[in-house]
């Protein structure tokens, strides 16, 4: 439940396991302010990167190991009706490329990893 008292709807799915990390994608079913990072937080899964609702010490490792010094959250898709004539509108955008980069850089879990290439 939302702040306001109504509820909340997101949908995650995981995607792939970077050993003690997780790409997923978030469906959104509502369209509260954070709802994203709040679900993910509040379920014990803060988004790296994440100034508000996530944790120092990680957002402090991926900036100082891997570079990466934003938050990991990309809108990949997203489906509206078109202003005018109320079509479906279907948008999509690649992840960026600071995102990529460190996907390129973390192991897929169960891979194995040199000591630079460990998160923990």
């Amino acid at each position: 439940m939302g702040q306001d008292g109504q509820s909340d709807h997101t949908i995650v799915s995981l995607r792939r396991r970077f050993g003690g990390y997780s790409l997923v994608e978030a469906e959104l079913r509502t369209g509260r302010t954070h709802q994203i990072r709040v679900h993910l937080a509040a379920s014990g899964f803060p988004i790296v990167g994440d100034d508000k609702y996530g944790n120092d010490a990680v957002r402090e490792t991926f900036s100082r190991q891997y570079d990466f010094r934003r938050m990991f959250l990309h809108a990949h898709s997203l489906e509206i009706a078109h202003p005018l004539t109320n079509e479906p509108l279907a948008l999509r955008a690649p992840l960026p490329p600071a995102c990529e980069q460190l996907l390129g850089q973390l192991r897929p879990a169960g891979q194995a990893t040199s000591p630079k290439g460990r998160i923990r």
